[in-house]
Formats: structure tokens, sequence, C-alpha cells
């Protein structure tokens, strides 16, 4: 079973292209981990002694090792022409939700777990929350595939646009924890009702956000809109700092207790 082979998985790091361009999910993970209470991030320490930040694009490193190659369709979702999240529609072998789900059964028992299984299901965390909210991690029925121009830059389809977005935005000398400040100014009130909800829910949010990008740029468009990235900054930025909460109430949710 799939659930008993992530058990016992221990890899080194390997690069490769990443969602958010990984440094989307070093933001979203910093400020998760500036939203984890004193407890929660004590417990996962005790599995993850350094930074978690580190671990924040892990699966996009290992997506195509052997061991987990089926976690490869496990990075985005589908939705239908009312913005609703697709089940049907998705690859027979899963979707996000399908990792979060198994993540979610798994650390609501990590007690019961090997060490390595807790490692690996914090992982799933870690990154899969930021890549439902990546704005094409979250598919319509029909999504490009041409290479693309942007700014004179041509990028190898649209998807890698927004994977590379949050560092269009906010520039190459920036890092996490600099964005991280500016977007992890939410009051406890606001973060709570960003946090509620369940894994549908988000996904249906995010499709309902981040549709709007295909009126930017239809999918026949293949010299974007010089406009784009003004455009984008808005959303993009809310959407990793609302991964970032969402990503923080999980992991409270299964280390906030003795």
């Amino acid at each position: 079973m799939k659930k008993l082979l992530l058990l016992g998985i221990s890899l080194l790091l390997a690069p490769t292209v990443m969602a958010w361009g990984g440094f989307g999910h070093d933001i979203i993970v910093e400020i998760a981990k500036r939203n984890l209470t004193k407890r929660a991030a004590e417990n996962i320490a005790r599995y993850m002694p350094y930074d978690l930040v580190s671990e924040s694009s892990w699966m996009d490193a290992h997506r195509h090792d052997e061991p987990i190659a089926y976690t490869t369709h496990w990075h985005s979702f589908r939705y239908d022409k009312h913005l609703q999240y697709d089940a049907e529609a998705s690859s027979p072998r899963g979707d996000v939700l399908t990792a979060l789900q198994l993540a979610d059964e798994n650390l609501s028992r990590y007690r019961e777990l090997t060490d390595s299984a807790v490692v690996m299901n914090l992982r799933f965390v870690l990154h899969f929350v930021g890549d439902m909210h990546c704005p094409t991690h979250a598919n319509p029925p029909h999504t490009p595939r041409v290479p693309v121009m942007l700014n004179g830059k041509k990028y190898k389809k649209f998807h890698t646009v927004y994977d590379a977005m949050p560092r269009l935005i906010h520039g190459s000398k920036a890092t996490a924890q600099s964005v991280a400040d500016a977007l992890d100014e939410c009051s406890k009130k606001r973060i709570k009702k960003i946090a509620a909800g369940n894994f549908i829910d988000w996904a249906n949010e995010v499709a309902a956000k981040t549709s709007i990008i295909y009126e930017w740029n239809p999918p026949e468009v293949t010299n974007l809109h010089p406009e784009t990235v003004e455009w984008s900054t808005d959303m993009t930025n809310e959407l990793m700092r609302d991964a970032g909460y969402r990503t923080a109430e999980l992991l409270n949710r299964y280390f906030d207790h003795d």
C-alpha cells in the first residue's frame, strides 16, 4: 500500500524544478512557523530539530525518486466550470488533496507512527498546502502548455510564470523572512477565519481567486500582458499568506497537545 511505502522513507536532497519557484514555498513555511504554538513547535522539533523552511520544497526535489514517484501527480488539483473542486477530473493516481488527506489521517495519530513516517507526513503538509495555493496548481478543465513570453523573457509554459511569480514580485534580493514580515500582519481573529474550513473549502476558494489569471491571459495568448506581474501581486501575496496560516493551523491541530 502507498501509505505503508512512505513510512520508512528517508532520502537526500536533490535539485529539481520547484513550484512557487521554491521561494514561495519558503515564504509560506516561514509564515507558518511564526504561527505555531510553543507546544506544537516543540513537538515538531523532536522530528525536525532545524528550520522547517529547509523542508518546504523537499517534495519537489524528490518527486521523481522511485520510492515516492507516485506522488508526482499530487502537486495540483482541477476545478470545474463552476469553480468547484473536481475530483473526477483529477488523475486516477490522486491530486494534492490526496496528499493532504493522507497526511491528515496519519498525523492525527502521529505518536503511533515511526519517526521517519512522521517526517514524511510533515513534509507533505509543509509542501502540499503551498502547492494547493499556487495559481497554476489550481487547474481549470483546459490549461495552456505552450511556451509563453512575458516582458521579453521566454517561459517554458504558462505554469512556470506563476512558479516564478513570488520572485518576480519581490525581487532577487528579498528573503523569505523579509516577505513574511510584510505579509504576516493579520489579527488572530482574521487568521482564525482564514484557517477555517476543510481541504475542499480551501481548494474551492483558491479556484475562485485564481481563475482570473485566465481572463488576464487567455489560454490562446502566448505573449502575456506586460502588467501580468502587477495584476498578480495582491493575489499572490494573499495566497502565500493564507497558505502559511493554513499550514500552521494543521500543524497546531496535530502537535499542540502532550
